[in-house]
């Protein structure tokens, strides 16, 4: 029986949960968003930024440039004082052959190289020794050098020789000729180039006194390549120094710009000699005084006349 002395309790159905409008939902899910967009906001500045690559510079080495040169270039582009990379090649540990003892002249080969902040003065000679490696060790200047009988150093040696010499890379198999005619009669290479080596200078006259002087790299007074190249060859004069142009030359000079005369006679390069020295003259400034020089040839361009 139902108890009567319990006041009666009306009967209430279940709380509803409450439910989300779909406004209300998106009102919510804006609102979670704008929270995560303001944490980030919060938080980004607090991460480490990774910084842009750094566009590298270039830095450009000429055909025929001395270790010198390339040493005050790298000097230049890295900002760093000057004889700091002469310095580095010292201890910078380069592939070089044995016969180089040390001495990069000719191996730091004429390119455009990339550098940045981050490069250093042994990076960069690295880089530009592997590629004269490369350079000398591709086929043609290889298989040729190894037929000649020479070494890659005897190779750079000659290359740079006809670097120097050569007035436009048309000429660089003529020269080349020139200089293998007269190692193979054992006459002296008479470079005009291998003289200025010796003297740390560039110049259009050799006179007498020059090509007297008691040095390793006068080719006037001892038979035989240079000991060490002169300058950076390129492969264009690798490529000559080991595929010469066919030909019984022994003598050779640049009358004027891109026009060299290759003779195989003393004769006929004194004529073409002889007329060098006639359009010089017309084109010279007043004579100075003092002394002419003993003997007068372009610049380092052909064994001068005695």
């Amino acid at each position: 029986m139902p108890d009567e002395s319990r006041p009666h309790q009306p009967h209430q159905p279940p709380p509803r949960r409450s439910r989300l409008t779909r406004r209300g939902r998106l009102v919510l899910l804006c609102g979670a968003l704008l929270g995560i967009g303001l944490a980030t906001m919060v938080i980004e500045p607090l991460l480490p930024q990774e910084e842009a690559p750094e566009k590298p510079r270039r830095l450009l080495i000429p055909e025929g440039w001395r270790a010198a040169q390339v040493y005050a270039a790298v000097d230049r582009e890295l900002r760093l004082p000057a004889g700091t990379t002469k310095s580095a090649a010292a201890t910078a540990a380069l592939d070089l052959p044995a016969e180089a003892k040390g001495n990069p002249e000719g191996y730091l080969f004429p390119a455009t190289y990339p550098v940045t902040t981050k490069s250093t003065p042994a990076d960069v000679l690295a880089f530009m020794v592997r590629t004269a490696n490369r350079n000398l060790a591709t086929k043609a200047v290889a298989d040729g050098g190894r037929a000649h009988g020479m070494t890659p150093y005897q190779t750079a040696t000659l290359a740079s020789v006809i670097e120097a010499e050569a007035d436009n890379p048309a000429d660089m198999g003529k020269v080349s000729r020139v200089v293998h005619n007269r190692l193979a009669k054992s006459m002296p290479l008479q470079m005009d180039s291998t003289v200025n080596y010796a003297l740390g200078r560039n110049t259009v006259d050799t006179t007498l006194a020059d090509t007297r002087i008691d040095h390793p790299f006068n080719t006037y007074a001892r038979q035989g390549l240079p000991p060490t190249p002169i300058d950076s060859p390129g492969l264009r004069a690798m490529a000559a120094a080991v595929a010469p142009t066919p030909g019984d030359w022994l003598f050779f000079v640049t009358v004027k710009p891109g026009d060299t005369r290759f003779s195989a006679t003393y004769e006929e390069h004194k004529r073409h000699v002889a007329e060098f020295n006639r359009l010089r003259a017309a084109t010279a400034p007043p004579a100075r005084t003092g002394p002419p020089p003993a003997q007068a040839g372009p610049p380092a361009k052909a064994p001068a006349v005695k």
